[in-house]
């Protein structure tokens, strides 16, 4: 096919615009530490909890069953695979009746020790409900008036309280359980009830709701930059940039025929 006539001529590249060396040193650096950054963390975070796993699961290995027993050298993370076999291994027995009248034997001994009684099963409760995928605490996210009003905070909505306590709340509406989150750290927090109606349901995962209190409100939810609109926005950067860069060049002078 042979080009028409009245096909536009291509465009010129349009130079870059002109920064100093520092501001490209420092365009370069913060893009590697937004880059390098994230990756670094988890993956430090990923070996600090697979070396606590190798240290608290190490000295109930035979020494027979240790690599390094046989290497010049330890294996990262086999303390974290003995733990993962151990503990399927432990639901599977107790998922049997051998294992299920161990396990009442145990929980019966701990019932009549005062001190440890409360803690275990409280401890039991909480893994039951957060581990068995039945419960429906924390999954709902909502915002209630605090500390002050005028002033709203993200709390995670837990389950109603128990005949008891809901008996000794003021008034007669509905109360709900529900934690408030610091930031940034959210595993600490406040607890406390609050009625039903003063709660206001947000669509947001709770895994959304921790990021969110993690960076202090920094990453809002559904700011994942999507393809289309980068690339449109791209798109309208890259015109703008050819209309400044045009603008700035020295018009010609027009030949005179």
């Amino acid at each position: 096919m042979t080009p028409r006539d009245d096909a536009p001529a291509p465009l010129d590249p349009v130079p870059e615009p002109h920064t100093g060396l520092m501001g490209r040193f420092r365009n370069y650096f913060l893009t590697g530490l937004v880059v390098t950054g994230p990756i670094a963390i988890t993956l430090y975070l990923v070996w600090w909890f697979v070396t606590w796993v190798d240290g608290v699961v190490r000295p109930f290995v035979p020494l027979a069953y240790r690599p390094e027993t046989y290497l010049p050298y330890g294996v990262p993370g086999w303390g974290l695979i003995v733990a993962f076999f151990t503990l399927t291994l432990v639901g599977f027995l107790a998922a049997n009746l051998i294992g299920r009248t161990l396990v009442d034997v145990g929980e019966t001994f701990l019932g009549r020790i005062p001190a440890v009684r409360a803690i275990y099963r409280g401890l039991k409760q909480v893994f039951e409900t957060l581990f068995s995928g039945k419960g429906s605490s924390f999954r709902k996210v909502g915002l209630v008036e605090f500390p002050s009003p005028g002033m709203w905070s993200i709390v995670l909505i837990s389950q109603s309280p128990n005949e008891d306590i809901a008996r000794n709340l003021p008034g007669q509406e509905e109360h709900v359980s529900v934690f408030l989150p610091c930031s940034p750290n959210p595993t600490t927090g406040f607890f406390f009830y609050v009625p039903k109606s003063k709660i206001i349901e947000v669509d947001l995962s709770a895994e959304d709701a921790a990021t969110l209190i993690m960076s202090a409100g920094v990453v809002q939810p559904g700011s994942a930059p999507d393809p289309k609109k980068a690339a449109a926005l791209a798109g309208v950067a890259n015109a703008a940039r050819i209309a400044n860069a045009s603008a700035l060049q020295p018009q010609q002078p027009a030949k005179v025929e």
